[in-house]
């Protein structure tokens, strides 16, 4: 979506594979995740890349999926801060 109520989303467990949407409809190849975890745009990118590459400019392309849900990461050091351990120190 262009505009959300809220920047950020709640983050919440994957749970499994999906078993609804994700049988080939129309086409002949599919981009299917095999892991439970978030895709981002950049692996959709890659995908879609690779898949024009295999079928050169020969058929159409259509993607279902959109990364709608906003992931960040938190820096490195605030990670280890939290935990209740200096930076700095190393070991």
């Amino acid at each position: 979506p262009k505009r959300t109520k809220f920047r950020k989303t709640t983050s919440r467990k994957t749970k499994g594979i999906s078993s609804r949407g994700n049988r080939i409809c129309f086409g002949r190849y599919i981009f299917k995740t095999l892991e439970p975890a978030w895709i981002t745009s950049r692996q959709i990118e890659a995908g879609r890349r690779a898949m024009t590459r295999n079928i050169r400019r020969g058929g159409k392309i259509w993607v279902r999926i959109f990364p709608d849900k906003p992931v960040t990461v938190r820096p490195a050091w605030k990670r280890v801060w939290v935990l209740g351990k200096d930076p700095q120190s190393t070991g």
